[in-house]
């Protein structure tokens, strides 16, 4: 059996991440807006190939496997995003991949996993079956690599370059870097890469209400669960139940405090990612945005808003773009 690599992830590491990535994926867009009089600055993640800057930490962390793992496979556990960010790295380097999936992800995201390659388990999350034993199961049975979606240092590292490229794209557009980076906040693989990526910049995690463990783990110096992680969520992507120490190692650090948007702010924050900028946006990815539209953040002019994600089935989706709440 591997055993999870505990090392601590760098800002060196995000740098090297980034040298690998600019050479296989071209950049997501970075969009200018105005939100409430002020200048606001987009990533499009939900722009990469597999929907979401899932494909970052994937494809740092499996190309960096040697011969004998590659050959014994990785195993994943996603609601999707990372899934298919595995998937899709592993289908090009061509190893093999388990994916351990809830039974209420959304088909697309099943769908589109199945349809990289990868061999889908899947977990009965309603039920409180723990999907991170399912995995371990199906690790100690094959010998497989875990690829953790967000508690992995070289997974931290690659999500980090969402980071360094948009300063880069600002520094080149308004001779600046941003002054903080809000993100979606899952697991914190994101926060805590942009974290380390981005030193001199604010970053602030926003999660889902009634999911929003890392904010509360910030406000108390430790690391809480999510108090009931039978409630849904339309944030399936940061339905995740507790933070990990080599995130919240960082986070800590780096993280003055977290946000929560309700279901509304979020619906919202799609709908105008759909009417202002044209782009469809997954409930998940949409959670940054939604908290500067409902002026739970400061915005600056320098304030820059990751979109993390954009898979979200296409029935769910219009019913949201109907909306009017």
């Amino acid at each position: 059996m591997t055993t999870q690599p505990m090392r601590a992830p760098t800002a060196e590491g995000v740098a090297r991440a980034a040298l690998k990535i600019t050479e296989l994926l071209p950049p997501t867009p970075l969009l200018e807006a105005e939100i409430g009089g002020h200048t606001v600055w987009l990533k499009a993640e939900n722009l990469q190939p597999v929907g979401a800057f899932k494909i970052r930490g994937a494809w740092h962390r499996l190309s960096d496997m040697d011969a004998a793992e590659r050959a014994r496979g990785v195993v994943g556990v996603s609601s999707g995003n990372h899934a298919q960010g595995v998937a899709w790295a592993a289908r090009r380097l061509g190893i093999a991949a388990t994916i351990v999936m809830p039974v209420d992800a959304p088909r697309v995201k099943i769908a589109a996993t199945e349809a990289l390659g990868a061999s889908v388990v899947l977990y009965d999350r309603p039920g409180g079956e723990d999907r991170d034993e399912v995995a371990q199961r199906l690790v100690d049975q094959s010998g497989a690599t875990l690829v953790h979606a967000f508690a992995d240092p070289w997974i931290i590292e690659g999500q980090g370059t969402v980071g360094l490229g948009l300063t880069a794209q600002m520094a080149q557009r308004t001779g600046r870097g941003p002054s903080r980076i809000v993100v979606p906040c899952g697991g914190g693989g994101l926060a805590a890469g942009v974290a380390l990526a981005c030193p001199d910049a604010e970053v602030v995690p926003v999660e889902p209400e009634h999911w929003d463990d890392v904010r509360i783990s910030l406000e108390r110096g430790e690391i809480v669960k999510v108090a009931d992680p039978s409630r849904p969520t339309a944030c399936d992507a940061l339905q995740t139940p507790a933070t990990r120490p080599i995130n919240f190692a960082v986070l800590k650090e780096r993280c003055a405090f977290g946000l929560a948007v309700s279901p509304a702010e979020v619906r919202a924050a799609q709908r105008w990612a759909f009417s202002q900028l044209h782009l469809v946006v997954e409930p998940g990815g949409a959670a940054a945005l939604a908290a500067a539209l409902a002026g739970k953040v400061s915005l600056d002019g320098q304030t820059a808003i990751v979109l993390s994600g954009g898979n979200t089935d296409a029935q769910a989706f219009a019913q949201v773009i109907a909306g009017s709440d």
